[in-house]
């Protein structure tokens, strides 16, 4: 196994809610041979509760949240390393909004959480190094998904705030973007060819 096929990859894919990034990195976890993580799972019940009122998260309800999701990602790398059966590259792919610059940072280890206290270990990005896949797409779409979607914490009506939220990713080192309205296979494809293109495999 060449240098860069033996390092593990961690696989984020990104968007406001609704734009199916669950569906995506699913798929796109299959297909690479990775563990996949959603990151709602991972919320605490206090952010859950929030969200299913219809009230925005805040910075410090996000930050130790996004610090668990990188973790996650850390663990299930390792435990491929220690499974003989685990013959393929390591990784893990995730779905999580990490709407802002800041947020994609704190999950790439190369930013500590402000409201959090200082790390007693510098953080270790080289370990693990992270990639986003951003699903981009207009207003009238996401709106017409969210409205679909039954039993699901955010509300349609909380769009407006998640895409004020948003810093597009556009434009920073190893994110790929694929198009809202494609499907999950042409997702699929046009994410992997970025990837590997960004990892040099």
């Amino acid at each position: 196994m060449s240098s860069e096929l033996s390092t593990p990859m961690l696989v984020i894919v990104m968007g406001v809610s609704g734009c199916g990034k669950s569906t995506l990195a699913e798929a796109l976890a299959k297909a690479l041979g990775f563990s996949y993580i959603d990151a709602d799972a991972i919320h605490p019940k206090s952010n859950v509760d929030k969200m299913s009122a219809g009230i925005p998260l805040t910075d410090a309800d996000r930050d130790p949240w996004l610090k668990l999701v990188r973790a996650a990602a850390e663990h299930a790398v390792a435990e491929q390393q220690s499974d003989p059966d685990h013959s393929r590259r390591r990784g893990a792919v995730v779905a999580c909004s990490a709407l802002k610059r800041y947020y994609r940072d704190i999950l790439r280890g190369t930013r500590h959480p402000e409201t959090l206290k200082a790390p007693v270990d510098p953080p270790n990005p080289e370990a693990l190094p992270t990639y986003f896949v951003y699903i981009k797409g207009d207003r009238t779409l996401l709106e017409q998904r969210m409205s679909l979607r039954r039993n699901h914490f955010m509300k349609a009506s909380m769009l407006d705030s998640q895409l004020a939220t948003l810093e597009s990713p556009e434009g920073e080192d190893g994110v790929a973007v694929v198009p809202l309205d494609a499907s999950t296979d042409e997702q699929v494809a046009l994410a992997m060819q970025q990837l590997m293109e960004f990892s040099g495999s």
